[in-house]
């Protein structure tokens, strides 16, 4: 007898083939019958009209702590998500040394600055019971509704090993030793392998870089040869670059480690606007580097445009231009009091514009932000307007009009850039980068940067928008690169297509609907701190391992997802 039947959908099987109309049947968790199903069953439904699809994988999330309070891993689960990729950027929960308690709150702290986690969710949410990656991983096993599988982080394995001098100090021999058997002892107990970062926007509680920003070379390739003696295991890196432009010195390392480990290194995220052509094959030269020295360099970049809630209020982009968390950093009093110097504003416009600000250049064209959110009397009305037509209307320039408007909210004001890179040629642009072997979709950031941004909904806006906007890529190829391509670059065994015997992680979604709305401010974190969501649209089930866990965007309850671990569930992928 099977489980569950679902009768006559659009299977679209994540194969890249086209869609057929068959039933799909499901017994123990697996894929049990594909064709026309007349076997009893004890549960059926008809899918006349939908589509069945493999659950997506989302290759770059920061799940490490909310699965402990929220195992739905909301929104991505809602969304069709049914596998995560978790403890990317050098930052996990663990290894924590057992004779330095304090590292934990060290931990907690480094995890609110650097990844936009509430503190008070952290510290209350997750019960910090664990030592050893092993333990972590044991500690949230049979009590998630996604599959989840984790990076060992860098910054992690450093402050085992040289506690406080991990940051701004050098490993002698013994140590380097020390951190190279910490990986190895965590790729054994299911790591997925190791992730890292050097990018000059990661800094810790106190302000200062991060653990694995003060990593040279040497440590990094024993740490990645280290690797490549494990079944089944990955490296992602972070770089400076990695939000505009490589270095060759960072082509060089990124290169160098993906063959000292003989596995493909992956980064995040690349981003692709026509108004700056040179850098989207600057950043993929990298990728053709490496296949020539034996590796392999994927890119994550993301379908759609994730909007950015900011504010001069709080920690948000606008603090990684150079100069200008020196300001945004003061009490708000004093931070009032210097962004309504001309003179100030004046250094701060000219060094979000110039050549050191990166990428971040993007966010200093004020006049196109939008206001959101207003908290005083001054700002009635103010709510969905654009900054550059409020300065008209009162002779200012877009700048300081913005400053009046968050002054007047103590700072409070939500503001909304608007992307500069939503035009037809770089839409185009995307389409033929899409297509490029060593790029994949992704990217969200899922469970970080909890009250600013929402990437988690890309699964469903970017499906929605081939089905019925832009239609950039057709619905099989869509469902592919949402399925497959990162179930293959991972290695998961049995997952990422519908075929008979393969785990039954599925989605069923209306093609006429399916969406994603605009996001929300919610509080329903620990301590009612704040997050973004997004409810689905056009979702009318997902299963984990045949077990409902979605129905019409309300959770069933049930956590029928694995801790994925390494060698167990994820095969070896090299670098050809």
């Amino acid at each position: 007898m099977l489980d569950h039947v679902i009768k006559g959908a659009t299977v679209v099987d994540g194969t890249g083939h086209p869609a057929y109309v068959a039933d799909v049947g499901v017994r123990d968790g697996r894929v049990a019958a594909i064709g026309r199903i007349d076997a009893e069953a004890r549960t059926a439904e008809d899918a006349r009209g939908l589509v069945l699809a493999p659950g997506f994988v989302d290759p770059h999330t920061h799940y490490d702590a909310q699965l402990f309070w929220d195992p739905y891993a909301t929104p991505s689960l809602n969304h069709g998500v049914t596998t995560v990729a978790a403890g990317n950027c050098g930052f996990t929960l663990a290894p924590l040394h057992p004779g330095r308690p304090e590292d934990a709150d060290y931990t907690r702290r480094m995890m609110s600055r650097v990844e936009g986690m509430s503190l008070v969710a952290l510290e209350r949410g997750a019960p910090w019971s664990w030592h050893s990656f092993g333990e972590y991983l044991d500690a949230l096993e049979g009590r998630t509704a996604v599959n989840v599988g984790f990076m060992v982080g860098h910054c992690a394995l450093r402050r085992y090993v040289m506690g406080p001098g991990a940051v701004g100090g050098q490993p002698d021999e013994e140590q380097l030793a020390a951190m190279v058997r910490l990986l190895r002892e965590a790729m054994d107990a299911g790591a997925w392998g190791l992730s890292t970062t050097q990018s000059r926007t990661h800094s810790d509680g106190d302000g200062r870089p991060v653990a694995s920003r003060h990593a040279r070379p040497a440590e990094l390739l024993a740490l990645s040869r280290a690797v490549g003696e494990h079944e089944g295991t990955q490296i992602e890196a972070i770089v400076a670059g990695c939000l505009d432009r490589f270095s060759d010195a960072e082509i060089d390392l990124l290169t160098e480690m993906s063959a000292a480990a003989g596995r493909p290194l992956n980064w995040n995220v690349l981003t692709i606007d026509a108004a700056v052509p040179e850098r989207v094959p600057r950043q993929l030269g990298a990728s053709e580097r490496a296949r020539k020295a034996g590796g392999r360099i994927v890119a994550l970049t993301m379908p759609i445009l994730t909007p950015m809630n900011m504010s001069l209020g709080t920690f948000c982009a606008l603090n990684l231009i150079p100069g200008w968390g020196e300001v945004l950093g003061l009490p708000v009093p004093a931070r009032i009091e210097r962004l309504r110097d001309p003179g100030v504003r004046a250094e701060l416009l000219r060094r979000a514009r110039s050549e050191e600000a990166g990428v971040f250049r993007r966010l200093a064209d004020f006049g196109r932000y939008v206001i959101g959110d207003t908290y005083s009397e001054a700002n009635r009305g103010l709510g969905g307007r654009v900054v550059r037509d409020i300065a008209r209307e009162r002779g200012q320039d877009p700048f300081q009009c913005l400053v009046e408007i968050c002054a007047d909210d103590r700072l409070r004001t939500v503001l909304w850039p608007m992307p500069t890179d939503n035009d037809p040629a770089s839409w185009a642009l995307r389409a033929e980068t899409w297509r490029h072997e060593d790029v994949l979709l992704g990217g969200s950031d899922a469970g970080a940067h909890l009250d600013r941004m929402c990437g988690a909904p890309y699964t469903t806006r970017f499906l929605g928008d081939c089905l019925r906007g832009r239609k950039l890529v057709g619905l099989e190829q869509a469902v592919k690169m949402l399925t497959d391509d990162p179930a293959r670059l991972f290695g998961l065994r049995e997952r990422g297509q519908i075929q008979r015997g393969w785990h039954a992680d599925l989605v069923l979604l209306d093609p006429e609907r399916i969406d994603a709305g605009p996001a929300r401010l919610v509080h329903d974190l620990p301590g009612d701190s704040p997050r973004l969501d997004s409810r689905a649209i056009g979702v009318r089930a997902v299963w984990v391992g045949g077990v409902e866990a979605i129905r019409d965007d309300v959770v069933s309850g049930a956590v029928p997802g694995r801790v994925l671990r390494s060698g167990r569930d994820t095969r070896t992928v090299g670098t050809r």
